[in-house]
């Protein structure tokens, strides 16, 4: 295995960084088949005593199958680099092609969660809650109308992060 177990807490990340600016992929694994999704949106705090992290995923993606199918998903960090490829992760869908296989990208099983070879860090996540964002709960409405034209409202996951890895 091309990672070692770290303690979550041990991380020196800046998480509107590594989300937002360099991305991350969301992986899953449902009847024996993987997929992942890239995501620009989330957060990492402490919630019920845990440490969190917090994943978006609009109704229509095929990730969420995936996700939903299992108690536990994966968050894949590259450190900024791969960008070209996780862009295309996050336009295809798994539904019309082998798209992992795609951007040349190789599946590595840590504690039976899904993840890749070419991560530099992994958080494996078990969901704890999730909930569609609704609409009527925007206290600012602008953000409705500029992110949710076609009202394909996320669900938001609220995960505890299991364990991390950091590439070796």
């Amino acid at each position: 295995m091309g990672f070692q177990k770290v303690d979550v807490k041990e991380l020196n990340i800046n998480p509107f960084k590594m989300i937002g600016d360099e991305w991350m992929l969301i992986s899953a694994e449902k009847d024996g088949k993987v997929n992942t999704m890239t995501a620009s949106w989330g957060g990492a705090g402490v919630l019920w005593g845990k440490s969190v992290i917090t994943a978006y995923i609009r109704p229509q993606r095929y990730t969420k199958e995936y996700v939903d199918a299992g108690e536990i998903f994966t968050l894949s960090f590259f450190g900024g680099e791969h960008k070209k490829d996780m862009g295309y992760l996050g336009k295809v869908s798994g539904r019309d092609e082998d798209k992992i296989k795609s951007v040349d990208f190789h599946v590595e099983m840590v504690e039976g969660a899904p993840t890749f070879e070419e991560s530099s860090l992994v958080l494996i996540c078990r969901k704890m809650y999730e909930d569609s964002i609704k609409p009527e709960l925007f206290k600012d409405t602008e953000i409705d109308e500029k992110w949710y034209p076609q009202k394909d409202y996320h669900t938001m996951y609220i995960a505890e992060v299991v364990a991390a890895y950091k590439k070796k």
